[in-house]
């Protein structure tokens, strides 16, 4: 990886316009995308391990190559920590990222989050904690419905509640994550992160070396969230 990371350009001057509108239209509608089988053959394996557990919960989505999710297993020796993410060829890198819990109490799994999801809120998941660090930001203005949270799962994320903890290098990402959740009512705290805060990703060290400002949101999502 490039020790250079370039700084996020975008055609936005804030939060995008049609946000809320989008966002809105989501909750409100029914995605009915099929369940693919692969992914749901890896939530069935984990569900296991979760339902075996009484330890509180924390899903590290997004995970990459797993070291956020190692550290937060070193961070919470009490919890299950559970990292999640798609990619098969990062999650097989892992290994030169693990920390020293050595799988004891953290997992990692192959699955798209679209539907793994959609299928932790079904099983009626309860997380402590949720991580979602240094998303894709699709900065570009035409590409709102690709950023997470003006996706149609993005429901499924505030019904697994928890904490919600975001890191992203480009604030307008948060700033509108922050906006959509005012949708169920929970507010969102965005602050910067300080350059000599130590790095839980690979990109987020790449970031730190550029020497971008980073920023990272909370929120304590509700314990039940309707949609009318």
């Amino acid at each position: 990886m490039s020790f250079i990371a370039r700084a996020v350009t975008t055609n936005q001057t804030g939060n995008h316009e049609d946000l809320m509108k989008h966002v809105e239209r989501q909750a409100r509608s029914t995605f009915k995308k099929p369940i693919q089988q692969h992914n749901q053959a890896a939530f069935d394996e984990i569900n296991a391990r979760v339902a075996e557990s009484d330890k509180p919960l924390i899903l590290d989505s997004c995970c990459g190559v797993g070291e956020s999710t190692a550290w937060l297993a070193q961070q919470y020796p009490q919890a299950l920590v559970v990292g999640v993410d798609k990619s098969a060829h990062r999650l097989a890198r892992h290994g030169a990222y693990q920390g020293q819990s050595q799988g004891h109490n953290y997992w990692l799994v192959r699955a798209d989050l679209i539907d793994f999801w959609r299928l932790a809120a079904a099983a009626g998941w309860r997380l402590e904690k949720h991580y979602l660090l240094y998303p894709n930001p699709y900065p570009k203005a035409s590409q709102l419905s690709r950023r997470w949270h003006a996706s149609p799962v993005w429901k499924s994320l505030w019904q697994l509640g928890g904490e919600l903890v975001m890191r992203s290098n480009w604030v307008t990402y948060l700033t509108e994550v922050a906006e959509s959740l005012t949708l169920i009512e929970c507010q969102a705290q965005i602050a910067p992160l300080l350059r000599s805060h130590q790095a839980m990703t690979p990109f987020e060290r790449k970031y730190q070396r550029s020497q971008q400002q980073l920023w990272q949101l909370r929120a304590q999502l509700p314990e039940e969230v309707r949609f009318e």
